[in-house]
């Protein structure tokens, strides 16, 4: 087990997933040896696959994943030894924070921002669903009496936390839209603007201002090539899938089809 620990330590050395790649490996390590479960914190959806990949190379574990609600983004990892025979308790709960919409505009940057000045990590924290007057926030269990003690405040706006019940959360919908286009290139930034209907310099400044991600990973290069299967997702616009592609055009345009989610 130790050359895996190695291996995927290394594998990950360098990239925005290191400090995870070592703390899921921690963890993994300790289920395989108390023959048990253990959990991580919510995790991203980059870092859920990095999970899996952790899993099936140390051998004789299994990975589950909970976030508290069917489509939840951001979910917590469970790895299970072959030999443990229940069932994991992912210690996930929700609080409700609200206030008062009509005079207090707040969104989830706001929400998120006032936990963390909370002191509170982003890891502790799953998804927040914010509406025009409150925001449903999966946290974990051990944090909740913290949350209703605490989170008094939000922006300039007055807040009063309560707790609420993860089964009330209806399963988040997402609308598909499928867009066939031509694009000159693979690159990132061609597929891009065709996705999400905009310039391809408009497309290149956003990637460099770190607002694109490829497969859960920040897109560091405009002229990254993709491929199919492929996710590339642009804050504040969705995700989108590169579906096919097509093959190419009589004038040497590539055909794609892009799946966007919104």
């Amino acid at each position: 087990m130790n050359d895996s620990k190695e291996k995927i330590i290394r594998y990950y050395k360098g990239t925005e997933g290191e400090e995870t790649a070592v703390k899921l490996v921690d963890i993994a390590t300790q289920a395989a040896k108390n023959h048990k479960y253990k959990l991580s914190n919510f995790l991203t959806p980059f870092e859920q696959d990095m999970a899996s990949v952790i899993a099936n190379s140390l051998g004789e574990l299994q990975v589950d994943f909970d976030g508290g609600f069917v489509g939840a983004e951001r979910k917590r990892a469970a790895f299970c030894h072959e030999d443990f025979e229940g069932t994991p308790n992912f210690e996930i709960a929700v609080r409700k924070a609200e206030w008062n919409g009509e005079f207090a505009r707040l969104g989830h940057r706001d929400v998120l921002g006032s936990i963390t000045g909370l002191g509170i990590g982003r890891e502790c924290v799953g998804d927040i669903i914010a509406t025009k007057d409150f925001a449903k926030i999966i946290v974990d269990k051990k944090m909740c009496d913290y949350f209703v003690a605490n989170l008094t405040k939000i922006g300039e706006a007055g807040v009063k936390t309560s707790v609420d019940d993860l089964a009330d959360i209806a399963p988040k919908e997402e609308r598909l839209k499928e867009i066939r286009a031509t694009v000159a290139s693979l690159r990132a930034d061609s597929i891009a603007a065709a996705g999400f209907g905009m310039s391809r310099s408009k497309a290149a400044t956003e990637i460099s201002a770190e607002k694109v991600k490829l497969n859960h990973q920040t897109l560091k290069s405009s002229s990254h090539a993709v491929k199919a299967g492929d996710v590339l997702s642009m804050r504040g616009r969705g995700r989108l899938e590169v579906s096919e592609i097509t093959g190419q055009t009589k004038k040497g345009r590539i055909g794609v089809l892009l799946k966007r989610f919104f």
